[in-house]
């Protein structure tokens, strides 16, 4: 009986994709600044994807930053998670992972939006894919600590608990209205489901294996 094709592996290969996707995110950062407009085309807008069919905007988006601040926080859990990450599955499911998460949480979150009546809303930024980043790390590092402040020690999956936690109390009580936290905790649903269907791994049990 064949196997399921949606599991096939990829031979592994590492070829620094992280940093590749570093140095794209801020040449594209550096494009917006100087032409500011293109922050609205490469965004993703649900007036504009509805009304003017720019269907490229749920990959886009991924690539735009509202400022320098938005940009470095991204790009360094993307140096510290990614490449982690990157290592341990190689880069080309890294890529999968990481653009099948960060596509995946546009779209779903544009479909909110447009459910919600949302159509002047704009989503840039990395941080869904980064979400799901952080969660993988989390699922093939379920024992590592991550040193908050570089001093206070957390499990991996304790983080992504209290990042989830924060997200979902930020979303619902108005909180830092500005920010995607509903394409945050997308980043970690989709990640859940990237594992499950993709890898054959529950993270739950991954979590409880490690600490019993």
């Amino acid at each position: 009986m064949p196997g399921n094709p949606l599991r096939k592996p990829f031979r592994y290969t590492f070829f620094s994709a992280s940093i590749i996707l570093i140095i794209i995110n801020t040449i594209i950062y550096i494009f917006t600044l100087m032409l500011p407009r293109f922050q609205i085309y490469l965004g993703l807008s649900p007036s504009l994807f509805v009304n003017y069919h720019m269907y490229w905007q749920p990959f886009t988006y991924m690539f735009v930053h509202g400022g320098l601040v938005h940009l470095l926080s991204n790009m360094i859990g993307l140096f510290f998670f990614g490449l982690t990450v990157e290592r341990s599955v190689g880069s080309k499911e890294f890529l999968l992972l990481y653009f099948v998460t960060g596509i995946m949480s546009g779209l779903l979150s544009l479909a909110i939006y447009i459910m919600t009546g949302k159509y002047s809303a704009i989503l840039i930024g990395a941080s869904g894919a980064l979400y799901a980043v952080m969660f993988a790390y989390a699922v093939i590092f379920p024992r590592a600590n991550i040193y908050i402040w570089g001093i206070l020690p957390i499990p991996s999956p304790l983080l992504v608990i209290i990042y989830a936690g924060i997200e979902f109390f930020s979303q619902f009580s108005g909180a830092s209205s500005n920010v995607a936290h509903t394409t945050h905790l997308l980043g970690f649903a989709v990640a859940w489901l990237y594992f499950a269907v993709r890898m054959g791994i529950n993270p739950i049990k991954v979590w409880k294996n490690a600490y019993r």
